[in-house]
């Protein structure tokens, strides 16, 4: 299994004018992500990102970060590159079942990262209290799940600071086929967006942006588009890594902000594709 390794931190310019405005309001395609692709493609670029083998330690001055999503309680068999910061955007488990959630932080206890970052995702079902409250299949054991996550700091809605990076991390999606964290395309999901700060170097979401790794097999754009005019014109992180799709994997820019769809696993939920990793100079 070929490990890979970017060096994005060379990647950034000025963004171009139709960032600068910072006011995001929903989009009147939003209900129709494919559509409203056609058009806000005519002025965002999407570049591909080339990615390579790693092929020298990591520099004093910065810090190296190895992304994963979507690992579905699959057993990872390849190796996981040694870095200083692990993300992991979502879909550690099949439907947040108690046996897989300690399997996957025992899996993370494995891990020799210092630091260990973890969001939930839709198949992460017992982390959403108010989706659980449905009593869809609530037994014992998958109430006050996020105690069997020891190995992690695990983040919903909230952010931490690591090396002096600000990392937000936040599980929502557009409503998709009942899953968890599920939530109408527009001002519900909005709102959620509207709780990132400003000053966020690391946006760590399970769903993709709009235009960003979110073509679906079928041809279809699933990405938010609030959450690519929230990450574009309000927040601008330096990267914004997420799952979900897993036909989106791999790295994308918009020549400021670099993209990563991080899923392991390929759409028959085989877990073939390796952690990207990418080395992230400290603030001075």
């Amino acid at each position: 299994m070929v490990l890979i390794y970017s060096k994005l931190g060379n990647l950034f310019c000025k963004g171009n004018g139709n960032t600068e405005n910072s006011t995001v309001e929903v989009h009147p395609l939003t209900e129709n992500p494919t559509a409203a692709w056609e058009e806000i493609s005519k002025t965002h670029k999407v570049l591909p990102v080339k990615v390579k083998i790693p092929t020298a330690s990591v520099t004093p001055n910065k810090v190296r970060i190895v992304c994963m999503s979507d690992t579905h309680a699959r057993d990872i068999t390849f190796h996981i590159p040694e870095g200083d910061i692990f993300i992991h955007a979502g879909d550690f488990s099949c439907i947040g079942e108690k046996t897989s959630i300690i399997k996957f932080n025992n899996w993370l206890g494995t891990l020799p990262h210092k630091h260990k970052i973890v969001i939930a995702g839709n198949h992460d079902h017992t982390f959403d209290i108010s989706f659980m409250e449905q009593d869809i299949f609530l037994d014992e054991g998958t109430t006050n799940v996020q105690q069997y996550l020891t190995n992690c700091i695990y983040l919903q809605d909230s952010s931490r600071e690591i090396h002096g990076i600000k990392i937000y991390g936040t599980p929502w999606i557009p409503e998709h086929l009942g899953g968890a964290f599920s939530l109408t395309r527009g001002t519900k999901l909005l709102s959620k967006w509207k709780k990132i700060p400003k000053d966020i170097d690391i946006l760590v979401t399970h769903t993709p942006p709009l235009g960003h790794g979110d073509l679906a097999h079928s041809k279809v754009r699933t990405g938010c588009v609030e959450l690519l005019n929230t990450v574009i014109r309000r927040v601008k992180p330096k990267y914004h890594i997420f799952g979900h799709i897993h036909e989106g994997y791999g790295v994308t820019t918009n020549g400021e902000i670099t993209f990563i769809n991080a899923s392991t696993c390929d759409i028959s939920y085989k877990p073939v594709n390796p952690p990207i990793v990418f080395d992230m100079p400290l603030k001075s």
